[in-house]
């Protein structure tokens, strides 16, 4: 049992984050395809396809800088509040904010979701800095994702919120 203790948390840290944004792809699958299709996007908007492979990339990267910074603040104690906690925290508002584009189609709230987990995100890869910076180097590609994702949400929600928006 000493081997699957060694890796557990790796894995588990890895995954958590894709388990939850694909839990999330999967309670709006139905309803977006039509919707978001429908809506006015900018030129530079990437293919619906796109979306699924980056995020999956994205969520098990920032996984495994978590789960390096627990490994080197020496699992949940004290010193992994702050920079756990941040993570946590920009998580959860990432997985939060399909259901709230993509199923209630409320593209302002979604602005605010991703400002804020823009916000969180970048306070937790600051906190990370002093703790493990292989950690920090796999939060770039999500704040840099994150940049891309409010730039369109905002041109989406711009274009689009004079339109009534059906559910």
């Amino acid at each position: 049992m000493e081997v699957v203790s060694a890796w557990a948390p790796a894995v588990g840290f890895t995954l958590l984050p894709p388990a939850g944004g694909f839990l999330g792809s999967t309670l709006t699958e139905k309803k977006w395809p039509v919707w978001y299709e429908s809506v006015q996007k900018p030129s530079w908007c990437p293919p619906s396809w796109v979306f699924a492979p980056v995020w999956g990339a994205i969520y098990t990267s920032m996984g495994y800088g978590s789960y390096l910074v627990w490994k080197e603040v020496g699992g949940f104690n004290k010193k992994s509040v702050i920079p756990l906690g941040l993570y946590a925290g920009q998580l959860a508002l990432s997985w939060s904010w399909t259901p709230i584009f993509f199923r209630a189609h409320k593209m302002g709230w979604g602005l605010v979701t991703l400002l804020l987990t823009t916000g969180t995100a970048t306070a937790a890869t600051v906190s990370w800095y002093k703790v493990n910076k292989t950690a920090v180097y796999l939060m770039i590609p999500h704040l840099a994702w994150l940049t891309l994702a409010s730039a369109l949400n905002y041109h989406v929600w711009k274009d689009n919120r004079d339109k009534k928006q059906s559910k």
